[in-house]
């Protein structure tokens, strides 16, 4: 396991920028502050991507100007250009099915009707890549759903996704060597109290 391209998944703009449904993009900013790492907007490749020397080499971080729905449009344009095989591929997301705090992380597997990953998986011809899963919690009816990860999480959820997203840049060291078993033991680990 090499991770060569990490994808934040969220939707471009401002109104959407507080939204849980924006989680990957948080954990993104925060990896290219700890990085030093700068996003500039590329046209051929729909989004906001920076360009990182790091010790396994490089590796291209990917915020899609897409928005969600279509975030498969920016991950395979990169992925393509620079021949980056699937499991090459980290996508970093927001997840319904886990309480706020909580974390996972797994290769492959369903995209839980979650949109950014029914694009990629369709864009790039399979389920085979890497997912981050940061905790947002469910509304409790799929009715609710939409207009739930378009909102703000409450201050106190808000809190626990924070320190979800400090858990795995924790992990990310391990992550990138592919020492998967040392990155699971952090990141499945309970949550601290905020």
């Amino acid at each position: 396991m090499k991770i060569k391209l990490i994808v934040g998944l969220g939707n471009p703009g401002t109104e959407y920028e507080h939204t849980r449904h924006n989680a990957g993009f948080w954990f993104l900013d925060e990896l290219a502050w700890q990085w030093k790492a700068v996003f500039q907007s590329e046209k051929k490749f729909f989004g906001q991507v920076a360009r990182v020397s790091r010790p396994e080499g490089e590796v291209w971080l990917l915020k899609p100007d897409t928005y969600m729905n279509l975030s498969g449009k920016a991950v395979a344009a990169l992925a393509g250009f620079y021949k980056i095989k699937p499991e090459e591929i980290l996508a970093v997301h927001d997840e319904l099915d886990i309480p706020p705090g909580h974390i996972r992380f797994k290769l492959g597997g369903g995209n839980g009707g979650h949109n950014g990953l029914k694009d990629i998986q369709a864009k790039i011809g399979t389920a085979d890549f890497y997912r981050l899963r940061l905790g947002i919690g469910h509304p409790g009816e799929r009715n609710l759903v939409t207009g739930f990860v378009l909102n703000k999480p409450s201050a106190a959820e808000r809190d626990l996704i924070h320190e979800a997203v400090k858990q795995s840049l924790a992990a990310m060291p391990h992550i990138m060597t592919g020492e998967k078993e040392a990155a699971v033991r952090i990141l499945h680990s309970k949550p601290q109290a905020a």
